[in-house]
């Protein structure tokens, strides 16, 4: 994060499910050296974060699920149709908006599925 504020980059964007259990970190990180970051999950902004756009990931697992239950009944996995999400979202929270100085245009926040005051 400071090699950011040394590179004076505008803004981060954080897209990898592999920093989910980093999620405290990374938005504490972001919050101390004022970089306004997008997540891809909204578990981070339940954090603390400033936004997200992504899948709803408790409609993601509950097609695992879906699918696991094929396979343990017998369907080849080879078989089964690939899916892709239909459910995403965008959670903005506008206190860290107003933490970092921040403005949310209205047509965002018209767009968005929730807004954290």
């Amino acid at each position: 994060m400071a090699d950011l504020v040394q590179q004076r980059a505008d803004a981060l964007i954080v897209s990898a499910p592999t920093y989910l259990g980093r999620r405290n970190q990374i938005v504490a990180l972001a919050a101390r050296y004022a970089i306004p970051t997008i997540f891809d999950f909204r578990v981070y902004i339940a954090a603390g974060g400033l936004m997200s756009y992504g899948t709803n990931l408790a409609d993601t697992y509950r097609n695992v699920g879906t699918y696991v239950g094929k396979i343990l009944k017998g369907a080849k996995p080879a078989d089964l149709p690939v899916q892709q999400p239909t459910i995403f979202e965008l959670v903005v929270n506008l206190g860290t908006a107003k933490a970092l100085r921040l403005t949310v245009p209205p047509s965002i926040l018209a767009r968005a599925t929730e807004v954290i005051e």
